[in-house]
């Protein structure tokens, strides 16, 4: 049997489509195995992640909590318990670091901008100013 006509351009087009899939698919895994390499300190960047997360949970009063579920919002919804972990891992070191008693807004605002990359901060200005939040203080991390 000889493919021909429209058939012929159905099967090529559905095969490049299964390769962009499937190496899309394999970037993002390979994004993830490679965050999962321990380091030097033999921990990896997702487990300093979690230790950091876990050991500031008891620090978070609900407001702070809000505050940044408001601030992950226009991430899409498959990706967002993703950011809101990494987001809020870096706010539990800066937390520990600086030996705080609880989390406030001052370190959501702080760990938010070191933790996403520059493209989202746009955002996150325009939502603190609908909040009247004075971005001044942080300027220096933008």
């Amino acid at each position: 049997m000889q493919l021909e006509g429209w058939f012929l351009w159905f099967i090529l087009f559905w095969v490049l489509v299964l390769i962009g899939l499937f190496a899309i698919g394999g970037f993002f895994m390979f994004r993830k195995f490679l965050k999962k390499l321990p380091k030097n300190d033999g921990k990896s960047d997702m487990d300093w992640e979690e230790y950091y997360v876990n050991e500031t949970r008891h620090l978070w009063p609900d407001d702070q909590k809000a505050l940044l579920e408001d601030l992950v919002s226009p991430v899409p919804e498959l990706f967002r318990d993703v950011a809101r972990h990494k987001i809020a891992g870096k706010i539990g070191e800066l937390a520990l670091k600086e030996k705080a008693d609880t989390i406030n807004q001052e370190l959501v605002i702080r760990g938010y901008i070191l933790a996403t990359p520059k493209r989202d901060h746009k955002f996150l200005r325009k939502r603190l100013a609908e909040k009247q939040i004075s971005t001044a203080p942080y300027e220096t991390l933008f």
